[in-house]
């Protein structure tokens, strides 16, 4: 009997087990099942059995599970092939670029072994990509070489996802120059889950290629437009990128490889300018036009330079290593030098034996030969003053260039980078980019039109809307008020220039649809497949009249456009010291510059601030170097080189003091002026600084101790020209801060006429300029005049007030003046 029952209660349990692997209960905890930890590859260094040309190489690195069991992660779509081309191979331990199976072990240099060798390319442009609410797309541009894109095999991705995600409505789709190559369902809420795509022969070509990422995502249970912003899913850039096949990548490096530099797993390019006499005058005008040249060349958002006076020892992916100095300074440095490095200027790869890298150099017989190398090399990337852009490079990290508009525009969606779509969720929001000049002035009344072609189901309810915004701020709400559905043609929705910026502006268009199949919210109703909203590439873009001057200071317009740096002129450059972190935050810098001006800046080296002259000027150094008079006409304190970085700012006695003014002014009693500045501003968007008639006195900055760099601009002594510092308490500090800040997520922040970095909360702060100083930028004529008098008049309103006093006081003794000759009365 008891044998009996034992039986029994096996045969149960294993029936349940049964049960429990066909029917997968409801989880708010994740889909997938237990997965090996991924981890990030360890740094290692290359194979030396065969150098990597073109870029830096790659490390080898065991490679995380291919294809998971189809319980846990469906197939991508078109499939992927279980195993390389080499044979079979277990997914879950054996990378593709170990020892192929069959291979013995005997024979390491066979050409079987060089077959399989790989190389990564990471393809994320910043450190983190996130694809968040029902309907997102990221799209970006990466530079290939003819034997990159002849070589490329894999596209390999690792995504994360929001544990809200639905995975039964949820995908995850890629496309490669506008070509669908894989999609698959969003489960990845526990971890990261990488998969790998075979890439068709041929779809990768040489220059420009488009990545794109597509999320379509649905909440689990929730029906509400808030739950929506609970969804996210992240393309991890560590686990992102292009796997080549080496084996394929004969061909030689040229100088254009410099463009496929590419970027290393954080989304960050760097530049290792090696230069064995760095200290010696001579080289640093060449050095720093080499560095705008490789920055334009490259044209990628995150890029950093480093100089050094000795090769590195081991390089990554995203870093491209440069050799500069003449033929004698780099004899014992290189193994040995390119042919013909005696007898003129030569520009050349060679190996780096103890890296397995090849190395850009740049040498000849002296300094005038390796300048003239450097000239040949931005050649290419110079624009002539007389030639006016219609772009902005922005295409390595938004898939397209931005067309630069100047004045009334008018564009369609498609031309703007959108397509038509139909959308089924609840919140449906894109966007696209537009370039404004660097002497945009029509922030106060200027006005733009969205022509919205767009249609909705009967489905959607009175008190949905859509909604515009600028640069992240709301710009305009249009709601609807109709049942029954609808199609808009050209429906006209207006929003103010004010979040309008120099440079590039992002423009996007949310839809807020309410159902009642929403508000019921039954099991499943998430997942409906039936569209709501239609939005149609015909939509347009108008953009009116706007007056062009030029504001000084103004960081927005030098981070935008590079203003007034990049129109050609030279630009006189002080430099306190010539030592490695000094010459690498002054490359990033001026490099960066260069990129966003469209054209390198001709930079003369100055010694002090009086032989600067009275025009355009840039001073990069530590605080106690920069000169006094750079200082105070960028309206830093005097007291900054005594007190910034010391431990002066942090003594008791003034956390004490911070912490009797807190007090103050929590106990005090409000003023009837803050009450009515706060009831203006809140009611009327009106501020009490408006109603003045002239601006108020620049007040001293002096930078607190959580402060590692700041960027401040002023006018030059004699009002003709702009300076420009960038300092720091340290050399250190100056290097990470000019590295810092010229990331694309905050170098597009940098506004007003100072901006500090460091590390308190917030991170990044501005200061608005008190005075301004105009600059003409634009012919005279009446209609800008006028356009000027008008954006000038609407952010001086105490001064709109009294002409118009004065004009109709005028008016009327000019009508009484009249009535008297000629009235009942004469």
């Amino acid at each position: 009997m008891r044998s009996l029952l034992a039986a029994t209660l096996i045969a149960s349990c294993a029936f349940a087990g049964t049960l429990h692997a066909q029917v997968m209960p409801f989880d708010m905890s994740g889909e997938r099942p237990d997965e090996p930890a991924k981890q990030l590859p360890p740094a290692t260094s290359p194979a030396p059995a065969r150098p990597q040309p073109v870029t830096p190489a790659a490390p080898q690195t065991p490679q995380t599970p291919q294809a998971p069991p189809a319980a846990a992660q469906p197939p991508l779509t078109p499939p992927q092939p279980a195993a390389p081309a080499t044979g079979p191979a277990t997914p879950a331990q054996q990378p593709p670029d170990s020892t192929p199976a069959g291979q013995p072990a005997a024979q390491p240099a066979s050409p079987a072994s060089a077959a399989t060798a790989r190389q990564r390319h990471f393809v994320v442009p910043s450190d983190r990509l996130s694809l968040a609410g029902e309907f997102a797309s990221r799209e970006w541009t990466i530079y290939l070489t003819p034997d990159q894109a002849e070589a490329a095999a894999r596209l390999n991705f690792g995504y994360r996802n929001s544990i809200y995600v639905a995975p039964e409505a949820s995908t995850l789709s890629v496309q490669v120059n506008d070509t669908a190559i894989g999609e698959t369902t969003i489960r990845s809420a526990s971890g990261v889950t990488e998969n790998s795509i075979e890439l068709p022969y041929g779809l990768m070509r040489p220059g420009s290629n488009k990545i794109s990422f597509s999320a379509s995502q649905r909440h689990r249970t929730d029906c509400t437009v808030q739950s929506t912003y609970e969804l996210w899913t992240d393309i991890v850039p560590e686990q992102t990128y292009l796997d080549f096949d080496t084996a394929k990548m004969t061909m030689p490096p040229t100088l254009d490889d410099i463009r496929a530099v590419g970027v290393n797993g954080h989304g960050q390019t760097r530049f290792n300018i090696v230069v064995p006499k760095l200290d010696q005058s001579a080289s640093t005008t060449p050095l720093l036009r080499l560095s705008q040249a490789l920055g334009m060349l490259a044209a990628m958002p995150n890029q950093v330079f480093e100089f050094s006076t000795t090769l590195p020892t081991q390089v990554s992916p995203g870093e491209l290593t440069v050799v500069v100095g003449t033929a004698a300074e780099l004899e014992g440095v290189l193994p040995r030098l390119p042919d013909g490095a005696l007898s003129g200027g030569i520009a050349a790869f060679v190996e780096n034996p103890a890296t397995a890298s090849r190395l850009l150099v740049l040498t000849g017989p002296s300094w005038p030969a390796v300048e003239s190398i450097v000239e040949n090399i931005l050649a290419p990337v110079d624009r002539p003053e007389n030639v006016s852009r219609s772009v902005l490079m922005t295409q390595r990290w938004t898939g397209m260039n931005t067309p630069l508009l100047t004045g009334s525009t008018r564009m369609p969606f498609s031309a703007l980078g959108l397509k038509s779509t139909e959308f089924n969720g609840r919140r449906f929001r894109t966007g696209f980019n537009v370039g404004i000049p660097s002497d945009f002035f029509g922030n106060a009344y200027g006005e733009a039109r969205i022509l919205l072609d767009a249609a909705y189901s009967s489905d959607v309810l009175p008190g949905s809307h859509i909604d515009i915004y600028v640069n992240g701020n709301i710009a305009s709400t249009v709601p609807i008020t109709s049942s029954g559905g609808s199609v808009l043609r050209h429906l006209p929705i207006r929003f103010t220039m004010r979040h309008f910026r120099p440079g590039p502006n992002l423009i996007e268009l949310e839809a807020v649809l309410l159902t009642r199949a929403d508000q019921v919210c039954s099991p499943g109703s998430t997942a409906s497949k039936e569209p709501r909203f239609a939005l149609f590439d015909t939509s347009e873009l108008r953009l009116g009249d706007f007056a062009r001057i030029a504001q000084i200071p103004n960081l927005a317009a030098v981070a935008g456009t590079g203003f007034p740096y990049g129109r050609g002129e030279s630009v006189d450059l002080f430099i306190d010291r010539i030592d490695n972190q000094t010459l690498s935050a002054t490359a990033t810098l001026l490099s960066q510059l260069a990129v966003v001006a469209g054209r390198p800046l001709r930079t003369i080296p100055k010694a002090s601030a009086i032989a600067t002259g009275e025009g355009d000027a840039i001073f990069v150094g530590q605080i106690s170097q920069i000169p006094p008079l750079a200082l105070a006409q960028t309206h830093l304190s005097e007291e900054a080189p005594k007190v910034w970085g010391t431990s002066a700012q942090s003594v008791p006695g003034n956390l004490n003091q911070d912490m009797l003014d807190e007090w103050r002014q929590k106990t005090s009693v409000i003023s009837p002026f803050a009450t009515i500045s706060d009831w203006l501003g809140r009611n009327f968007d009106i501020s009490l600084g408006s109603l003045r008639f002239a601006p108020g006195d620049e007040q001293m900055f002096l930078p607190p101790e959580t402060a590692n760099v700041v960027l401040s601009q002023g006018v030059a002594p004699s009002g003709n020209g702009t300076w420009l510092v960038l300092t720091a308490p340290t050399s250190e500090k100056l290097q990470g801060g000019a590295s810092s800040l010229t990331q694309q997520t905050i170098w597009e922040q940098l506004d007003g006429s100072l901006t500090q970095y460091g590390v308190g909360d917030p991170a990044l702060e501005t200061r608005a300029a008190t005075q301004v100083s105009f600059l003409p930028t634009q012919p005279f004529s009446i209609r800008n005049f006028r356009l000027i008098a008008a954006n000038w008049l609407s952010t001086n309103i105490l001064s709109f007030a009294v002409l118009l006093v004065c004009f109709s006081v005028l008016l009327g003794l000019a009508t009484s003046a009249l009535l008297s000759r000629f009235g009942k009365n004469r």
